[in-house]
């Protein structure tokens, strides 16, 4: 009897022993710090207030078209044009570039402000700037930048790649934004690239994969949506696509053996936004560029890499653009091909030009209203999965987080 009592109380412990292991495991591309590391909860304020996720039902048309938008706004401090881009057009987010950033306690006023004019929405902004480290950076003088991610690429350490992450999201989270447009996702394959270059972990599809998906885990554990860039891939480019349309001369077959690895990794790995590249890929779409093609939006994008994400456009006042096509046309092609945010960051004025041509494209039956929702439904859903809110920041001491840009900054210097 005790023989048996001793087998029986084995096999409970052995039992319960590989229950533990498997509900401990953490993905394999993480350490075991950085699995235990969960996304920030948000505070009771914005728990009380949270997103409705799927509101889409009692929204209007323009609601709907608004959340649709991301825009530039002019000027440091809170204007009645910024104040009518978000009352009047209702719309999604704001990003912040470098002239818009002063001071950490000018960043937190205004974007406080943004979020005081929109606190009758029931959908918070969404607040984004470019911050990646190195040359791109909009942090203001009294916040350290991270070093380039060609650096931290050379260094092919995860674990620093995610401490980078997590950096970048504690500097967001600290300023007030809720989005980081990054990491960048493009494999720095030719040397003449004007654009990508050190911005870039590197030349290997693999180290960009990994460093890439570290970085976007560690700005996810803070928090803060972070948006990989720039799809399908701008790495291979001798345009930069802010002056000019760039052209990849490549067959989908090649893109998936250099160019779309990275993508494809993270977005098996949980990304939850993506930026459509600017750029010509002729032998898949002759005719529109990847940011308004429904072949690599829909096609490669959604149904080949099975991404159900937010996809949101690169800036749509760049010249890539505007020196072959109408601002506003080309947002509702993008619409058309699978796009759901419009990015419209340098030219506030355009914001309504495009809220109106997308109506309109809606009320004539160009684009169905259905269309509309799904994007829409994409755009709360990520919102609420965030927990964003309308909750004010305080300034920062930053200290603490520059202590730890300094410890990378170390690192890539030995």
């Amino acid at each position: 009897m005790i023989k048996r009592i001793a087998v029986i109380v084995i096999i409970a412990v052995i039992t319960f022993g590989m229950v533990f292991l498997i509900f401990r495991t953490p993905d394999s591309d993480m350490t075991d710090k950085q699995a235990a590391k969960q996304p920030r909860k948000a505070s009771p304020a914005a728990e009380n207030k949270q997103v409705p996720e799927l509101g889409v039902n009692g929204m209007t048309l323009d609601e709907k078209i608004g959340q649709m938008i991301f825009s530039g706004v002019n000027g440091t401090e809170m204007t009645a044009e910024t104040k009518e881009i978000i009352d009047t057009y209702h719309v999604g987010g704001i990003i912040l570039f470098g002239d818009n950033i002063e001071s950490k306690k000018q960043t937190v006023s205004f974007l406080n402000d943004m979020k005081a004019v929109n606190a009758d929405n029931p959908f918070p902004l969404l607040l984004g700037v470019d911050e990646e480290g190195g040359s791109v950076t909009r942090m203001p003088d009294a916040v350290k930048s991270l070093p380039t991610s060609r650096s931290i690429g050379k260094l092919n350490d995860p674990d620093t790649a995610f401490k980078a992450g997590t950096i970048l999201g504690e500097q967001m989270q600290a300023l007030g934004f809720n989005l980081d447009f990054a990491p960048v996702l493009d494999i720095n394959s030719n040397p003449d690239n004007p654009v990508i270059g050190d911005r870039s972990f590197g030349s290997n599809p693999e180290v960009v994969s990994r460093m890439g998906i570290q970085t976007m885990k560690g700005i996810q554990s803070e928090g803060i949506i972070s948006v990989i860039k720039h799809f399908p891939g701008h790495g291979d480019t001798g345009v930069d696509s802010h002056l000019e349309l760039p052209k990849v001369d490549k067959s989908r077959k090649k893109l998936s053996e250099m160019e779309l690895v990275p993508f494809k990794k993270a977005i098996s790995k949980g990304a939850d936004v993506s930026m459509i590249a600017h750029i010509l890929l002729p032998q898949i779409d002759t005719k529109h560029p990847a940011s308004m093609s429904k072949k690599v939006i829909t096609g490669i994008l959604r149904e080949d890499l099975g991404f159900d994400g937010v996809v949101i456009t690169d800036d749509l006042t760049m010249e890539a653009i505007t020196n072959h096509y109408n601002v506003a046309d080309a947002a509702v092609q993008t619409v058309k091909a699978g796009g759901d945010l419009l990015l419209v960051a340098h030219d506030p004025d355009l914001v309504a030009a495009v809220f109106n041509k997308l109506k309109a494209a809606v009320e004539n039956g160009e684009i169905s209203e259905e269309r509309i929702n799904e994007s829409v439904e994409r755009i709360t859903r990520l919102k609420a999965k965030y927990n964003l809110s309308n909750e004010k920041t305080s300034v920062p001491n930053v200290q603490s987080i520059n202590d730890k840009v300094e410890d990378i900054l170390q690192k890539v210097s030995w």
